[in-house]
């Protein structure tokens, strides 16, 4: 696993639009989360984060976990260039004319998807921490450390949306047809999603639509994160919400993303295993 991780991180760093995209995908949500959190009073203008309760713990896991996983295109860009460039640059066939196997070469992506991802939930949890522990009103451990699921949803959430970044590459090759294939397929989900819910079954329409729709590729990962503004409205005025929102991380979402993902994993080999380079 080191040798594939290190072949794979070396082909990364030799290109600069990767390395620049890698870099970014690491600083930005957290340098946006950071200057989000300063509190700032020049007399007629005064913002603390504080008063509004976002840093506060369990919820600052919810919070951050949803939008540090809206800078995954960042990487997901990496995911694809990085199969994109192997086609391109005909480094695929020099990989297995030196040794490799083609079992090996998925290995090597999804190593590196499950390395980034790992590095990307540590960092998520350590700029939370911080945060939550200058800003949160609460710091008994049972409530600091309640909500850590949301921590191994967004972990789930980009290692299953990078294998999808992977598959697509490998079965298009170029990389603009694959961001074409992906923005494609998430307008086909979410039409599909509008058209069960107000179409189809009206009665029941929104509970049919959430059935029906659990099971689409990349509407399953999004869902493995629900957003936290309800959450938020109920936490700051839970007087005035007249329903109760579910935001909490299901074992069955779990299922359903793991599930695509060893999809995406295995069609990407299948298809580089039939392919004759």
């Amino acid at each position: 696993m080191k040798r594939l991780l290190q072949i794979e991180f070396i082909k990364l760093w030799n290109n600069r639009a990767s390395r620049v995209l890698l870099v970014l995908s690491f600083l930005l949500p957290f340098t946006i989360a950071f200057i989000t959190s300063i509190k700032i009073d020049l007399g007629f203008v005064r913002l603390d984060p504080a008063e509004y309760g976002i840093f506060d713990f369990p919820f600052i896991w919810h919070w951050n976990g949803y939008f540090a996983a809206g800078f995954k295109l960042f990487f997901a860009l990496v995911a694809i260039s990085m199969v994109a460039n192997e086609y391109s640059y005909r480094t695929l066939k020099q990989n297995l004319i030196d040794g490799l196997s083609k079992k090996e070469v998925i290995l090597s992506k999804f190593y590196v998807i499950i390395a980034y991802s790992i590095i990307s939930t540590v960092g998520v949890f350590l700029m939370s921490l911080i945060i939550g522990s200058i800003y949160s009103s609460y710091t008994d451990f049972n409530i600091v450390f309640r909500d850590l699921i949301f921590l191994l949803a967004y972990f789930l959430k980009i290692v299953a949306f990078f294998s999808f970044c992977l598959f697509v590459t490998t079965l298009v090759r170029k990389a603009v047809f694959a961001i074409g294939i992906m923005v494609i397929l998430s307008a086909v989900e979410w039409i599909t999603y509008a058209y069960l819910r107000w179409e189809v079954y009206k009665e029941e329409a929104y509970t049919f639509a959430e059935n029906i729709s659990q099971f689409f590729p990349l509407m399953s990962i999004y869902n493995l994160i629900e957003q936290p503004f309800v959450r938020y409205a109920m936490k700051v005025s839970p007087e005035e919400m007249p329903f109760e929102h579910n935001y909490a991380v299901h074992w069955y979402e779990i299922l359903i993303v793991l599930v695509w993902t060893s999809l995406f994993i295995y069609g990407s080999y299948a298809l580089l295993k039939k392919r004759d380079l």
